[in-house]
């Protein structure tokens, strides 16, 4: 069954593709990787091959980006080139101006193409003739982790064939070569580099599904290609070899510690903070300085155990609690006084998610339950009802392992919002307890409220 659609009272269209079904991928010597030449040959009569052609002339001939997906996000195309293009990505996200762009490139070749543009290909394109050189720092990262969720800063090229709003008025730019082959064959048939930060409304949590994309920018784009969901489910790391020592500034798809693994990054620095900073000048790189990641609930990073203390503690006036677990909360460890009424409803998530959203009412009793009642007669189910607080709370499980939480926190912020929740509590992890850890951390405190120990 045809799974395209026409979303209903928008002009934003979602293009189902799957990969395994627009051709084949073709590899030359010496790399036969993406790392080297490569080319696809599209398969005749392919609903998908067509699908991705007809997002490929969008992003040739219009200023209206794509939202497609990446192994670590969605991410919202356009040319970088052109800066009718790019200013088509900051409309659409409502995003600062001085915010960088991340540019996407599907090879090496592509991306020397791109720093030594020749007079009459200044544009990054594939008949570029001059090859750039890449600083010889990145070739360790290059080798290990592209294809992959890596962004490296680069100097522009002079004359620079970057739209200028690429960069926010820096002499760097940020690159990285996606893993996702959906996004790899976008870029080469596009024949452009191209600038792509994520597909969700400015400061909203980062969209891992289509859906996410359609809810945060329906209207606001024409063309979403609908790749499934993605399975990093947190942005790339961004590096900067520039300076000495080397630098982290953003922690992402690529741990610290695997960086430090490669010669010349043993003493690499950590160049972030996790919180925002709106009193930043220019950052150097995206997430560096405003608010991230951010649902319209509340979000309060917890460090402890759960109880039902602390849940009638900071419960909302009126209104339901999120919670989101990682290692060790369960309902079951709550210690819930024993005249409550506890429902439990099973219920299926949001498209694109994989476990299921729990919900539950909590009753307890308050002081002013009528105690003149002959005999030791407990409270009826009428008088409970009458004088008891309702505790209303959801409650998403994100996984044990890092890199599950990784992938499963912005879907899990996304749904307890639409759950219609007041404020959620996420379950603090060790920032040291795997590759995804760090970058998991970071994102929660550029998303949190405030942070509390239990």
């Amino acid at each position: 069954m045809d799974q395209d659609k026409q979303t209903s009272g928008n002009k934003t269209q979602t293009l189902t593709v799957d990969v395994d079904k627009i051709g084949d991928f073709i590899f030359y010597q010496p790399e036969k990787s993406f790392l080297g030449d490569w080319d696809i040959n599209l398969a005749k009569d392919s609903h998908d091959a067509h699908n991705l052609l007809q997002a490929v002339k969008q992003l040739q001939t219009s200023s209206r980006p794509v939202a497609f997906p990446t192994e670590t996000v969605y991410g919202l195309g356009a040319d970088a080139t052109r800066s009718d293009a790019v200013a088509g990505i900051y409309a659409a996200k409502q995003r600062p101006a001085d915010n960088p762009l991340i540019v996407h490139i599907g090879s090496l070749g592509q991306l020397r193409r791109l720093l030594a543009p020749t007079a009459g290909a200044q544009d990054g394109s594939s008949d570029a003739g001059t090859q750039g050189d890449i600083p010889a720092i990145y070739d360790p990262l290059i080798s290990r982790f592209w294809p992959g969720p890596l962004t490296i800063l680069l100097p522009l090229p002079i004359p620079c064939p970057l739209a200028p709003a690429v960069t926010g008025s820096l002499s760097t730019f940020g690159v990285r070569m996606p893993s996702s082959r959906l996004a790899l064959a976008l870029i080469h048939l596009a024949g452009r580099p191209l600038a792509a930060p994520s597909a969700n409304a400015s400061t909203k949590p980062s969209p891992t599904t289509a859906a996410h994309v359609l809810h945060d920018l329906a209207g606001r784009i024409d063309l979403i290609i609908d790749g499934g969901p993605c399975f990093v489910g947190i942005e790339s790391t961004v590096v900067d070899g520039l300076t000495c020592p080397p630098a982290i500034l953003r922690p992402g798809g690529v741990s610290i510690d695997m960086i430090r693994q490669c010669p010349g990054w043993e003493h690499v620095a950590i160049g972030y903070s996790n919180s925002q900073s709106a009193e930043m000048s220019a950052p150097r790189a995206p997430g560096m300085k405003y608010k991230h990641y951010s649902p319209k609930a509340r979000v309060i990073l917890v460090h402890g155990r759960l109880s039902f203390g602390f849940l009638a503690k900071y419960r909302p006036a009126r209104g339901k609690i999120g919670l989101a677990s990682t290692l060790t909360w369960r309902v079951e460890d709550l210690e819930i006084p024993q005249q409550t009424i506890v429902q439990d409803h099973n219920a299926p998530r949001n498209p694109g998610t994989n476990d299921f959203l729990r919900r539950f009412a909590v009753k307890t009793l308050a002081a002013d339950v009528p105690n003149d009642r002959s005999g030791d007669d407990p409270p009826t189910n009428g008088e409970i009802d009458q004088h008891a607080k309702s505790i209303k709370f959801s409650l998403v499980n994100l996984g044990k392992e890092a890199a599950s939480i990784a992938r499963n926190l912005f879907s899990a912020l996304r749904e307890l919002d639409l759950d219609g929740v007041d404020v959620i509590f996420v379950e603090a992890i060790n920032e040291s307890d795997g590759d995804a850890a760090a970058a998991v951390m970071n994102r929660l405190r550029k998303a949190a409220e405030s942070e509390i120990k239990t």
